[in-house]
């Protein structure tokens, strides 16, 4: 095997271990229902495809002595993470509101099947991690993280190292804008939740004989039920918008 062959494979490789490692964490193809034949060929894909736009930011810089590769492995690996990382905070956000609007309503009994994630979900929550997984692809965000992926390079190059202080700041910003913008998302649950259950504590106060609450129970989950059916196409277009402006423009 010639130099300019080997040259050309390890390009490759570290321009696949920053893309493999971004899908390795993206919502949607990080999805254990989501076969690890597909994730993977899918990284192989993206990564052909962008080779021929990130050569000269890639090839230059090989350099086939192990002291020095090595580290540039780890390097790709952790840059590629941080990517995939600051998309999947907006959805671990979403999915905690998702949780916290059911409880709220009353509607977050026993937990069900997931849809994307292994663990056991409330129905009302896993409707709206799925819906929201839905509308991100339908507005083309796994597109925007290839572009993000090509704009790494600028920020973050082949030849200088990880840097984690930065990644640090760019995961605590990321953390801070995304439960903020869920905790509005999420604000007339928890407005109608302090209500009702004011409302429902007063008059069983006033009424201890009856068990006004088991009573009202089915009308606390009806109320929620309905704000809910009014509220989450606002709450899905809010969310979109935000992810879009805040986690890709990053």
């Amino acid at each position: 095997m010639t130099t300019l062959s080997q040259s050309f494979i390890l390009a490759a490789f570290l321009a696949f271990c920053r893309v493999g490692a971004c899908l390795m964490l993206m919502p949607g193809l990080s999805s254990i229902r989501l076969p690890m034949q597909i994730r993977l060929f899918a990284a192989v894909a993206v990564t052909v495809g962008l080779l021929a736009f990130l050569w000269d930011n890639i090839y230059p810089h090989v350099d086939m002595r192990p002291a020095i590769f090595v580290p540039m492995i780890f390097s790709e690996l952790l840059v590629g993470a941080l990517i995939g990382t600051l998309t999947r905070l907006y959805m671990e956000a979403l999915r905690f509101i998702g949780a916290a609007i059911a409880m709220l309503i009353g509607y977050g009994g026993v937990g069900g099947p997931a849809i994307e994630e292994p663990e056991p979900q409330a129905a009302l929550a896993a409707l709206i991690s799925f819906a929201a997984l839905m509308l991100l692809f339908a507005l083309n965000f796994h597109h925007e993280v290839i572009r993000a992926l090509v704009a790494s390079y600028k920020v973050a190059p082949v030849n200088v190292f990880f840097s984690g202080q930065a990644s640090l700041v760019d995961v605590t910003d990321t953390l801070s804008e995304a439960f903020l913008l869920v905790l509005r998302l999420g604000s007339p649950f928890v407005a109608y939740a302090i209500l009702v259950n004011l409302a429902i504590g007063f008059v069983n106060k006033l009424t201890p004989q009856i068990p006004i609450y088991f009573i009202s129970l089915p009308f606390v989950i009806a109320g929620g039920l309905i704000l809910f059916y009014f509220a989450v196409p606002t709450l899905l277009s809010l969310f979109g918008d935000g992810f879009i402006e805040t986690t890709l423009a990053r």
